[in-house]
């Protein structure tokens, strides 16, 4: 049991302590929660329509050789930029110009046998005018110069088929781009007609380049409308969606809706001076389809879901929170336009939510406004 001194020490601590409990009461009741405020704006926003997709060559092509042939020299660097009709590499010409020079000799000795076959027929006109000749041999020797005539054009169809392949022997580049690794090294064996060959490089064109993405079906009707205005804007991003890489526009819609998946294919065309877009590189796109004029904003950090939909915590003259559902037009993770709850002039909490509860005191500090 305790003692008479025992009992009157901590009765008289109790009453030394009684008059300080109702102050800390009421500086822990009168505390609020720190919050983050931020008061919507008007401003033009870009209506986006967002999708991923992947870097395309604005062209690409096989280089491979036309005849059959040795391959004598290669005459470009890997990662070179060539133009159109460049050399690229040489076969080795001299089985060509052999038969081109055979094809040649051939049409000189035909040539002469038609000149022949002419100064037969005028012999033979003249004497069968005279009647010396029959009619006959007359009809003969025309069937001659005919045949003589037709031998000369077929040498000079010879010809310029064994110019052609003597100048395929010279390979060069079809179009103005970029090449990419060497596929074979001088001194192979070439087939024109070898399915399995790989050809001998690879020249992709990258200025411009080209993405390819897919939109919801939906979209559609929304894209067809802007594109009557005119070129719609299509921005590029890195993966993470933070980076601009470039901007470009978009050249086609896909004839048809991919019935699998519900969504239409699209092309979009960059310029890509800066080389940061690469065939085969996914990226973020954004499709400019309109610009909303004076609509309010507000950070997307700010709208809240919960069960019967969207809202904010707003901080009414008091400094207490209030709940206030709300309608988003378009929030693209960044900016979220408000089409119905706001007006403008309220507090809106950005920061904080999670320790809110409607009519907590808050004490409320201001941030930047949305942009």
């Amino acid at each position: 049991m305790p003692s008479t001194r025992q009992m009157l020490a901590a009765a008289m601590l109790l009453i030394a302590l009684r008059p300080d409990a109702p102050a800390h009461a009421q500086s822990a009741g009168s505390a609020g929660v720190p919050v983050t405020v931020v008061s919507p704006v008007r401003e033009d926003v870009p209506v986006l329509a967002r999708a991923i997709g992947t870097v395309q060559a604005f062209q690409s092509v096989v280089v491979r050789a036309r005849v059959d042939g040795t391959l004598d020299k290669v005459l470009f660097t890997e990662g070179q930029q060539v133009r159109t009709g460049d050399l690229l590499a040489q076969l080795d010409p001299r089985p060509y110009q052999a038969a081109l020079d055979q094809a040649i000799a051939k049409r000189a000795a035909n040539a002469a046998l038609l000149a022949n076959a002419r100064s037969e027929l005028v012999r033979y006109t003249d004497l069968a005018q005279s009647q010396a000749a029959s009619r006959q041999r007359l009809e003969l020797q025309r069937a001659n110069v005919a045949q003589a005539e037709a031998n000369v054009q077929g040498d000079a169809a010879s010809i310029s088929a064994a110019e052609l392949n003597l100048s395929f022997t010279g390979i060069t580049a079809p179009l103005e781009g970029r090449v990419g690794l060497r596929q074979i090294d001088p001194g192979n064996y070439i087939r024109a007609a070898d399915p399995a060959s790989t050809g001998i490089v690879t020249i992709t064109q990258i200025h411009p380049v080209a993405a390819i993405y897919t939109l919801p079906q939906d979209t559609l009707p929304q894209l067809q409308q802007a594109m009557r205005q005119g070129k719609l804007q299509v921005l590029a991003y890195s993966g993470d969606d933070r980076t601009k890489l470039s901007e470009g526009e978009l050249l086609t819609i896909d004839s048809a809706i991919d019935a699998s998946t519900g969504t239409i294919k699209l092309k979009a065309m960059f310029a890509n001076g800066d080389d940061n877009l690469w065939p085969g590189q996914f990226v973020n796109l954004r499709t400019r389809l309109e610009t909303r004029r004076d609509a309010l904003t507000l950070p997307s950090a700010a709208v809240q879901r919960g069960p019967e939909g969207l809202y904010v915590f707003v901080v009414k003259p008091d400094n207490t929170a209030a709940l206030q559902p709300i309608e988003v037009g378009q929030d693209d993770g960044h900016v979220a336009v408000i089409a119905k709850g706001l007006s403008g002039g309220e507090r809106v909490v950005l920061a904080g939510q999670s320790r809110l509860s409607v009519g907590a005191s808050v004490v409320a500090t201001e941030s930047k406004p949305a942009s």
